[in-house]
């Protein structure tokens, strides 16, 4: 099944068997601008001009130059960050976070994630309320790390790795449909493509929903998704070894419900100790 919304698709044999035993002529013999050569940009009125160009000298010398390493400097540049659009300015901005992949960096406080995140996006002119849920196996995760992310705002939401996707775009299906757009989803993650882009996609071409992502290394290739903005995550948190800085209270743009939810179990949680509680318990490990 293609990622692509078609109103219509055919095998191209069958397409073409409509017109197999018919020939078309045009009055001039040849369309205007149907030649077209991509490497040297240059549009070939006439057949024989446009055979003639492409065993030519200046058109060799163009394919050369756009070879295999202009396209990896193209690759390389493609994770532009366009400013805000008046409709999305102010729009809800939904964070989902596998910190499974992208961890909190050693040493950086993580009560600066949220702050850290939502000036990336101010810097795009984005200055609607912001919810962050992170999604991981947080038996593994520090104690401190979880309090401090917390105390901001970011929900947490205990899964494992077998299906953290699953959880992540069913809970993500159930956010979309109490936020139509315009509204902004960011995807934190590094096998995004492998989980979840397939439902976005389809969201994205039917109801235009704003996309954000970030990752811990740039993708080998680039996302199914239209993207508004793209960052590497340790650059979106702007670690510095010689800082570490604090945050004395909560974001005043922080917007979170189920501040504490195992995806496991499916039970939810209004206390830090109840959640951690819960995921040492005989219950949780039997599931």
């Amino acid at each position: 099944m293609s990622i692509l919304v078609t109103s219509a698709k055919w095998l191209w044999e069958s397409l073409l068997d409509n017109n197999k035993d018919e020939t078309t002529t045009t009055t001039t013999g040849e369309l205007s601008a149907m030649f077209y050569c991509k490497p040297c940009e240059l549009h070939v009125r006439r057949l024989e001009g446009f055979r003639k160009h492409l065993w030519s000298l200046k058109h060799a010398v163009q394919e050369v130059r756009n070879s295999c390493t202009q396209l990896d400097l193209v690759t390389r540049k493609w994770a532009k960050n366009y400013a805000a659009k008046p409709e999305h300015a102010t729009a809800k901005i939904a964070v989902w976070w596998d910190m499974d992949d992208c961890p909190i960096p050693e040493g950086y406080d993580a009560r600066q994630v949220r702050p850290s995140i939502e000036a990336a996006f101010e810097k795009l002119g984005y200055s609607g309320p912001v919810s962050i849920t992170a999604y991981g196996d947080h038996k593994r995760t520090p104690t401190r790390l979880l309090r401090g992310l917390s105390s901001t705002g970011v929900a947490l939401a205990q899964t494992i790795r077998q299906v953290i996707y699953k959880r992540m775009n069913a809970y993500l299906m159930e956010w979309r449909d109490d936020n139509p757009p315009p509204a902004t989803i960011m995807l934190i993650s590094d096998h995004m493509d492998d989980g979840i882009s397939r439902s976005l996609v389809y969201e994205q071409q039917l109801k235009k929903y704003n996309i954000f992502l970030a990752y811990s290394y740039r993708p080998y290739k680039m996302s199914a998704l239209v993207t508004s903005a793209e960052w590497l995550w340790e650059s979106l948190l702007e670690v510095s070894e010689t800082t570490t800085p604090v945050l004395d209270k909560c974001s005043e743009r922080s917007e979170s419900t189920g501040m504490f939810s195992c995806k496991v179990c499916f039970d939810g949680y209004k206390s830090f100790d109840d959640f951690r509680k819960h995921l040492s318990s005989d219950d949780h490990a039997s599931f």
